[in-house]
Parts: C-alpha cells; structure tokens; sequence
C-alpha cells in the first residue's frame, strides 16, 4: 500500500563508545532532572553516591567480621571481638536501606516531571514549524521517532540512578578486592565482558530495527485505527472494504512479527555465546582464588570476603554494563527528541519582521512560481501576478487544480513563493511580522478542523487569545447563521462535539460548516478566507450563508472567497480566474461573462445543468 519501503538505519554502537559517552549520558540525564525538579535531583545523587559508598563500608565491616570470627581463641572471645563489626554492618544495612527509599522517592517525583518537560518541549516546537516541514516526510519520520524521547527521558532518570549506584558500589569492590590481591580484580572484569558484548549487541540491532520499521508500525496503528473509525464506519460497511484492510494489517502485522522473531533468534544466539564465555571465566576466577588459598598466598578469612566482593563486583559490573547500555539505547533517542529541538527551532516561523501597513489597501502578487516541496509536477502557481484590493468580495474561481487554494496559503503566510514577491501596499511578505500577518487573516478551510470540544470552544477556538464572552460568542454565531444549530444541541454551547465520549453529540457536515463560519467570525480578522464555505449545504441554506458573507463585507471585511458554483460569486466585486497555475481573466462577473471567456463557459456549462423548465402544477 506504499508504506513497506525501509531505509538502512545505522548506529554505531560499542563498548569503547559506551564507555566514552557515559559521563555525557549521566550529565544529559541530571540536566533533564535538574530542569524538572531541583530538590529531588539532589536527594537522587545524594542518596546514590551514599549508597555506593556504604557498600564499600560494608565490605570492609564483612572482613573485619571473619577475620576475628576466624582468628585463634575461644569463640566467646572472637564473638566479642567481632560484635563492632556486626554492628557496623547492621547500621550501614540501615542506612542503605533509608537511603534506597529516599532515592525511590525522589525518582517517582522526578519521572512524571521529567517526561512532561519533555513532552511539552517536543508538542511546542512541533507546533511552531513552517506547515511545509509538517508536509515534509523526512521531518515527519523525525516526529514519529522523537515522540518516544520523553519516554525514554523519563526512563533514564530511573537508569542513571541505578548507574551512579552501580558505578560506585563497583569501584568500592574493586578497590577492596585489589586491597585483598591485585590478581582478582581483572579476573572479576572477564567475568563481566560477555554479558557486555551481549546487551550492546542486541541494542545496536533493537535500535537499528525500530528506525527501519517505525513507519511500518505507524502505518498499521493507522490501519487498525480506520476499521473502528466512525467517519470511515459507513463506507466499510456498503463498500465491504472491512476485508480489505484487515488484510492489509494482517500482512503488516505479520512481517512485523518476523522481524520481531528475527530479534529473537539474534538475542538466542547472542545469550549462549555470552553464557559460554561467562561460565568459562566464572572458572578460571574460582580456580585462580582456589590456588591463592592452597599456595597460603591468602587466608581463609580474606578468601571469604573476595568470594562476596567477587559476587558483589560482578553483580554490580553486570548491572552496570546493563544499565548503561540501557541508558545508552534511550538515549538515542531523547537523541532523537533533541534533534527535533534542533531541526525544527531551524525550520520554525521566523519571530519578528518589518510591520505589516495599519490600513493597506491591497495585496499584490507580482510573477508568483510557487510548487509544493517534494513535487516533480508542474508548479501550483506559475508567473502570477494580481490584485486583491481590501474591503471588497474578491473571489476565486477555476478548476479543480487551477491553484486557488495554493494562491490563499500563500497569501495567509503559510507558505512562501519560491520566485515573485507578495506585497501589502508595497511592503514584502516575507519581510514582515509573521505572527502580525496572521491576525489579519481568518480562515475556512474547505476540510476544517473539527475539533472534539464543546460547541463553545468550537467557536472559540478562532481567537484563543481574545476573552471569552457570551456576547462575542452569540455575535460569531448569529453572523454564521448557526442559530439554529445551537440551539438545537442537547446542551447548547456547552454540548460536547464528540459522539466517542459519553454525552457527546454529532452535527452533520452543514451544521459543522456553519460553526466553521462561527469559529472564523469570532475570530474577527481583516480578512476572511472562505474556500467552498457551501459545500455542504443545501440551497436554501448557500443563499442565507453568502448573505452573511456579503454582510461581512459591508463592515469593512475583506472577503476571499473560493467555490465552483460561479452562481454564488455574481455579488463580487472582483473576480479572478486561474487555470493551471496561471491568471487567465480578470474582472467582474458581468464584464467577464460578456467577455465569453473562461468564466463565461464554465458558467454556462452550470446554468445548463438548471436550465431545465419546472412543470406547471395542475390545474384542480
């Protein structure tokens, strides 16, 4: 279905990296928390590094212990010289525990607030870029894949906490074991090398997988979401195309689950090569600590305490390895998260420019070429050059792919020309204030969002910044003709525009336009946008809509209107006609309908769809 084509992903990942990353991976992890909350960042390294060290105490404390529990004399007497040690071992498994439960603490606070900073930080630099790197697909890709960084942020708070305990424990080991012999402390890093190479292994190929087929997996999600999407339900259901899709997710699903199994048998195969060489060295360090003992190299009582440091080493050497590569996985991609941060602060509206004229009294498109990025096809709009004077009904007529739409989202600043310039009153778009452009204009998009909300903030939404009032809400609506539609709803402005959730209420696709034109007139810009504003509605229902439309323009309202029913433009005052990308014909409806042009053929091949006369009634 278009979906199934993987690029390579790549990642270079080993030890050596890992080793070398590490302390730019716990500095990445403790600014995440230090920008979430200070006071349980402090509490979670505090309470780590103290753990860590009171291993290290504990260890010595474990010595002491069966060097006087082994030492010549009776065992009342080795008892008694052993007791300070006990209790230093008992006082140091307190604290360790008191400090576990402060770390756990502070970490369950530091998780849900990392992963918010993160996430708002990714929705509000989504939200700031250009429409043309939403449209991108390289850039979209980059959104699918960061989305997971706040998830993964939130997860190295808990990792690196466990790594910084880790970390320390293991170097209070390693330094009591080469206290105790020089020898077995290499001895204890062999043992750990394979479980190593194991878990780096298998994060390359995890890592390199999920880039390969993270739209892969989104195209399913979109899939299995349209076989219980409402909007999609009827047509299921009379076209029969339930089979078709489930299929199409059934192969998707499938493949996805063989690259699935294909991990498997690489994690299988990788586990039994590290356990070999794990048993393998596991041998060569008790065999080595065996000889020490039988040469008197070491006593018995040393010899216990290297076997818990050993353990203990190796455990923590083992967590460690674990934990930093899991630390190392995902941060790859908070990576990717911050590359986001860093692509799209690149490709976001620019702040600031040239302000726009108080009171212009035109916009003006001199030798306009814009096409879509990524489209090998004939440019949406080629050489233009027109007028749209402000305070008039200005409206855009041609044929499907003429570039009417294409022509408004320039004008709105949602895209840029990439050749001509677009001038207000002589002053260059895309100099000017971008944020300042877009109060002028309000827009009704032919595929307008419907949002799941109440009625209310439906219209609302026009201006979030502007109070809201019942005042300017009954006026939005009273212009849009929506009335009717308010009142009619089980609650009024307060019904909930969203039949998935309980109590909520479905309008039809005319009702739904008028809370458009609602939304847009509360919005109140200089100009107002209107592609196809009738679409959905029926004809008595178009006549009253353009009613209110040139009532808009009576105020003062510049009105940009775009439809094909050229029956509804004869109350324009100027009428553009695109073909191709082009300016065909300019004017009036009047002069351009004498002039036997483009519009006077294409309003002819209308008015014959109606010229049929209506009968008579019956007379009695």
């Amino acid at each position: 279905m278009g979906w199934s084509q993987h690029s390579d992903a790549f990642l270079e990942l080993n030890f050596r990296a890992m080793v070398t990353r590490l302390p730019a991976l716990l500095a990445s992890s403790f600014r995440l928390a230090w920008q979430a909350d200070r006071q349980a960042a402090r509490i979670v390294l505090g309470a780590e590094v103290c753990r860590g060290l009171a291993q290290a105490v504990s260890l010595l404390a474990v010595n002491s212990v069966l060097g006087r529990l082994m030492a010549t004399g009776s065992v009342q007497d080795r008892l008694r010289d052993a007791v300070p040690a006990l209790v230093t071992v008992a006082v140091v498994m307190l604290l360790a525990a008191l400090l576990r439960a402060a770390s756990t603490y502070a970490t369950g606070r530091l998780e849900p607030k990392v992963e918010r900073v993160a996430t708002e930080l990714y929705l509000e630099r989504a939200a700031a870029v250009e429409l043309s790197a939403i449209e991108d697909e390289a850039f979209h890709k980059l959104l699918d894949t960061a989305q997971y960084g706040a998830s993964s942020a939130r997860r190295m708070i808990r990792i690196a906490a466990r790594v910084v305990n880790a970390m320390i424990s293991l170097v209070a080991a390693a330094g009591v074991l080469t206290v105790l012999h020089p020898a077995l402390l290499p001895l204890l890093v062999t043992m750990t090398l394979p479980s190593a190479w194991g878990a780096l292994t298998m994060a390359r190929h995890r890592y390199a997988s999920f880039h390969a087929w993270v739209q892969h997996a989104r195209a399913g999600q979109l899939i299995s979401g349209l076989l219980t999407e409402p909007a999609a339900a009827p047509e299921i259901r009379v076209h029969g195309v339930g089979p078709f899709l489930l299929r199409h997710f059934r192969a998707m699903s499938e493949s996805a689950e063989a690259e699935q199994a294909r991990l498997a048998r690489l994690g299988a195969r990788t586990g039994l090569i590290a356990a070999a060489w794990t048993g393998l060295a596991t041998v060569a360090t008790y065999a080595t600590l065996g000889g020490l003992l039988l040469g008197g190299a070491m006593a018995l009582s040393v010899a216990g305490t290297a076997v818990i440091a050993i353990r203990t080493g190796s455990g923590n050497l083992d967590t460690l390895v674990l934990e930093v590569n899991s630390l190392h996985e995902d941060a790859l991609f908070v990576g990717d998260l911050q590359r986001l941060y860093v692509e799209a602060a690149e490709r976001a509206i620019p702040v600031g420019g040239e302000p726009l004229p108080e009171e212009p009294r035109e916009i003006r498109f001199e030798n306009v070429t814009f096409t879509y990025p990524g489209s090998a096809a004939r440019p949406a709009l080629s050489d233009l050059t027109l007028s749209v004077p402000l305070g008039k009904i200005v409206a855009l007529v041609g044929e499907n792919g003429s570039g009417k739409t294409t022509l408004v989202k320039l004008l709105s600043g949602l895209y840029a020309p990439q050749r001509g310039r677009i001038l207000w009153d002589g002053v260059d778009a895309a100099t000017v204030d971008r944020h300042q452009l877009a109060e002028r204009i309000a827009m009704v998009a032919q595929d307008f969002k419907r949002w799941p909300f109440t009625a209310r903030v439906n219209v609302a939404i026009g201006r979030t910044s502007a109070p809201l009032t019942d005042e300017r809400l009954r006026a939005s609506v009273t212009e849009a003709g929506a009335e009717n539609v308010v009142d009619d709803l089980p609650r009024g402005l307060d019904t909930l525009l969203a039949r998935m959730f309980s109590g909520g209420h479905e309008l039809s696709g005319g009702q739904w336009q008028r809370l458009g034109i609602a939304r847009a007139a509360y919005r109140r810009g200089a100009i107002l946008v209107v592609d196809e504003p009738t679409a959905a509605l029926d004809a008595r229902a178009e006549l009253e809509v353009f009613e209110k439309i040139r009532a808009l323009a009576g105020t003062g309202q510049t009105v940009i209107l775009i439809t094909h029913r050229l029956a509804s433009v004869r109350h324009a005052d100027l009428v553009h006609v695109l073909d191709q990308g082009r300016l065909v014909e300019s004017g009036t409806p009047e002069e351009l309908l004498s002039s036997g042009g483009v519009y006077a053929e294409l309003y002819s091949l209308q008015a014959e769809q109606f010229a049929a006369k209506v009968p008579a009634p019956k007379a009695g």
